[in-house]
């Protein structure tokens, strides 16, 4: 049962009612009372969190109880094997299945975080983590007491089979702005630099930065190489660093109704206008083509080659959503684009007729800026929605895998940021879903 039809549900039971909320384990009609504090209990938003409070601390108990469940029919690794013997099933379909099964039997497990200063650990409640593309290391932003936010990066390679425990390490950079983008960058390595959009606050502008990876190892302390690049700039939405060589180290930020595109070593920029806010961004690899999502729904890509335009005569691809787009994702032949709105739509388009070819159904936002998750070689699309749920489709066929409860209570200030991959720590890492909320890291194990 998905926990974003709780409204459905009890519409279902009793007719509502203006002013009133019906209680079904009464059976009866309450007034609501104006206000929101806690001398009124009976508000209109305390009722639908204590129903999604009810519905997740369920779903928590259904997982404890069922260590193993699936969501089709006939799925399990003996009938899967035996179809595969009989040539019934392409090794593509195969593996699919399989990790499907895989998913259904994911357990949850908490992560110990040690930190070279034990004061670190555990302290700020993490707000985002992006993994490297090997997976061997993850970029986290964390909220501080103060205000503002930390930086940190988590080195995977001690998430093995025995014992759960990552290695933190922070830098002194702080910040009482708020990260509203991070993506790696591969300047003079695979993976060496972390890119960050901040938010502006009132005089002060927004900001862009490039960290050296280097600034968060735990050897040589004392020599470490500080900001490669940083410059004020209006309020950033995204970012994305371009791998196509035709446009070597260059990285995009989508601004407020502009693109942005800078060449890190030359310092070149080329500004491209646009009619609305830029909140998602990527390039792809084959072509220096940079694809980019806007608060009006439209899909729209670059090719930074050409040089800048007055008007919008150099946007090619056009798509368009019905609202907002909060994240993009090329998929790997480059033929196909994932994409996710704040009306909690995914779609997955074919570029080359501009068509929608798939919807993922139960993805649930309203205002958030979300990001989606794909991974092709396991036939996953991973998304976390505003209710704080994580759900898991299969990409072949849109079908809902797993609906997965936060362990804390939903909240604004606690949706979990998520990471999956089959090689968590690297080529012979352990498979599976990280997820981080509030001051937790969990593993769930995917054998």
């Amino acid at each position: 049962e998905d926990p974003s039809s709780s409204s459905s549900m009890q519409n279902s039971v009793a007719p509502e009612l203006p002013g009133f909320y019906y209680d079904s384990e009464k059976n009866r009609y309450f007034r609501l009372l104006p206000g929101h504090n806690n001398h009124n209990p009976l508000t209109k938003d305390s009722m639908q969190h204590k129903a999604m409070e009810c519905k997740r601390l369920r779903l928590l108990e259904e997982e404890e109880k069922q260590k193993q469940k699936t969501t089709r029919a006939g799925l399990n690794s003996s009938v899967l094997l035996q179809k595969r013997q009989l040539g019934l099933l392409s090794s593509t379909s195969y593996c699919r299945l399989v990790h499907e099964l895989k998913v259904n039997c994911m357990q949850r497990r908490k992560i110990e975080i040690h930190s070279p200063d034990s004061s670190v650990a555990g302290t700020n409640n993490f707000k985002i983590i992006v993994a490297d593309v090997a997976c061997e290391r993850i970029f986290t932003v964390n909220d501080v007491e103060h205000g503002g936010c930390k930086y940190g990066i988590i080195n995977l390679s001690g998430l093995g089979k025995e014992s759960l425990t990552v290695e933190m390490y922070d830098n002194l950079y702080f910040t009482n702005r708020k990260v509203n983008s991070v993506c790696w960058a591969s300047l003079t390595h695979p993976d060496s630099h972390v890119k960050l959009c901040l938010m502006g606050i009132a005089e002060t502008p927004g900001c862009a930065s490039l960290l050296p990876a280097s600034l968060f190892s735990s050897t040589n302390p004392g020599d470490r190489p500080g900001m490669l690049c940083s410059f004020k700039i209006s309020t950033a939405w995204s970012c994305a660093w371009c791998l196509n060589p035709q446009a070597d180290n260059c990285f995009s930020t989508g601004l407020t109704r502009r693109v942005l595109v800078t060449n890190v070593v030359t310092g070149h920029r080329q500004i491209f206008g646009t009619s609305s806010d830029v909140l998602a961004q990527q390039f792809a690899t084959q072509t220096p083509v940079l694809y980019n999502g806007c608060r009006s729904g439209e899909i729209f890509s670059i090719d930074v080659r050409q040089r800048n335009r007055k008007g919008q005569s150099w946007k090619a691809t056009r798509l368009f959503h019905g609202s907002a787009v909060t994240s993009i994702h090329l998929m790997e032949a480059e033929h196909y684009l994932m994409a996710a709105d704040m009306a909690g739509k995914i779609k997955l388009w074919d570029l080359r007729t501009a068509k929608c070819v798939k919807q993922y159904k139960g993805h649930h936002n309203e205002y958030a800026l979300l990001p989606l998750h794909v991974n092709e070689e396991e036939g996953l699309l991973t998304a976390v929605g505003q209710d704080c749920y994580t759900r898991i489709w299969s990409l072949q066929d849109a079908h809902l895998l797993r609906t997965i409860p936060s362990p804390h209570q939903s909240s604004k200030d606690a949706i979990p940021s998520v990471v999956f991959s089959s090689r968590l720590g690297g080529s012979r890492g352990v498979p599976g879903l990280l997820m981080a909320v509030k001051q937790d890291l969990y593993h769930f194990s995917y054998n």
